[in-house]
């Protein structure tokens, strides 16, 4: 793919829909392109966040490690942003991200990801967006979980 093709591609993403393709150019230029066959992990739950990952083509299962083994919390596919709360909260990786099929991802270091939300609130305000989606989508996890057990 090419420089343009990310571009492309990012501009389908809701996170940057309102960013001009100039800036998605430079944050595509200074992302780096990344191969996962499945299997592969992008990263383990516990290592060091340095980076989040934009999904550009394939799969990956979110893995999250419990005393029975791992547990498949959810699934990701073309256009999800992963890896994303280990660099905004500055702790290590919460879940395991793994491949379930040829994936193409574009690799967001920390450092360039706080510029762009710096240069670009709207960012922001979508990355917040999804991070409650999240949450209401594990409350309601939660709530089905429990009501099961009674």
């Amino acid at each position: 793919m090419s420089i343009q093709e990310d571009v492309e591609a990012l501009k389908r993403i809701p996170l940057f829909a309102k960013v001009e393709p100039a800036k998605l150019k430079l944050m595509a230029f200074a992302s780096e392109r990344a191969q996962y066959q499945p299997g592969d992990q992008l990263f383990h739950q516990g290592d060091v966040a340095d980076a989040a990952f934009i999904i550009l083509g394939g799969s990956a299962d979110i893995l999250v490690e419990t005393p029975g083994g791992p547990l498949k919390v959810a699934d990701v596919g073309i256009g999800a942003f992963v890896g994303e709360i280990g660099i905004l909260m500055d702790v290590p990786r919460t879940a395991t991200i793994r491949a379930t099929e040829p994936m193409t991802v574009l690799k967001i270091t920390k450092e360039l990801f706080f510029r762009m939300v710096t240069d670009f609130p709207s960012i922001g305000i979508e990355v917040m967006r999804v991070l409650a989606q999240r949450i209401e989508h594990m409350n309601v996890q939660l709530r089905e979980a429990v009501a099961a057990r009674k």
